[in-house]
């Protein structure tokens, strides 16, 4: 998966813009009802989804494995913004607990297990009463069912890049054990849910 993303990267560009997604705009919102200030966001990029957290006054920490998107990020970003070079499969990168956690199209390019761990270590870093936020692709979404089926409900669409397509079924069922309150869709450019969790105050 590295490798296909150092390549999506090759030209140094922002090749999705420096506007935040729908989706982190919802997500920041939530945030701030909470007056939440320590934020995760898995799959970091380029930083366009995490800035709308930067603007209104959160700490951010990244996780990113593309070298090129960290240098990307680096353009908008101070040092002062830490962004861990690696894979989120290998998660955790520190052991602090995180108010929201925000992951953005990431997790249909996993496989089972790595989306499962993904789930659990980003849970077991929120803080009491923290949430965490992962958009997903959906099943209505055009590319469904084309490419190479490697598995139930997943294609290779791209050589190397594997997608896991949700319904809502699979949502409740991956999420579901994880202070899962509610999935919804959301046009980004192709269908996607909505995927919100809690984690309650023992």
């Amino acid at each position: 998966m590295g490798e296909f993303w150092e390549s999506n990267f090759s030209d140094k560009k922002e090749i999705w813009g420096l506007e935040p997604s729908k989706s982190a705009f919802l997500a920041n919102d939530l945030f701030i009802q909470k007056s939440f200030k320590n934020i995760l966001v898995p799959g970091f990029g380029y930083g366009r989804n995490a800035q709308i957290f930067k603007e209104h006054k959160m700490n951010v920490t990244g996780i990113e494995i593309s070298k090129t998107a960290i240098e990307l990020a680096r353009k908008h970003y101070n040092e002062e913004t830490t962004i861990y070079h690696g894979s989120v499969t290998n998660m955790p990168f520190d052991q602090l607990q995180y108010n929201g956690i925000f992951c953005y199209a990431l997790i249909h390019l996993l496989n089972s297990n790595e989306r499962q761990k993904l789930i659990s270590d980003c849970y077991n870093q929120l803080d009491e009463g923290g949430m965490m936020i992962f958009t997903a692709i959906s099943k209505s979404a055009p590319n469904f069912g084309k490419g190479k089926m490697v598995g139930k409900d997943q294609y290779e669409i791209h050589e190397g890049a594997p997608i896991f397509f949700y319904d809502k079924e699979s949502v409740k069922s991956e999420f579901g054990n994880y202070g899962f309150t509610e999935a919804f869709e959301i046009d980004e450019n192709q269908p996607m849910y909505f995927i919100k969790c809690k984690r309650n105050k023992q």
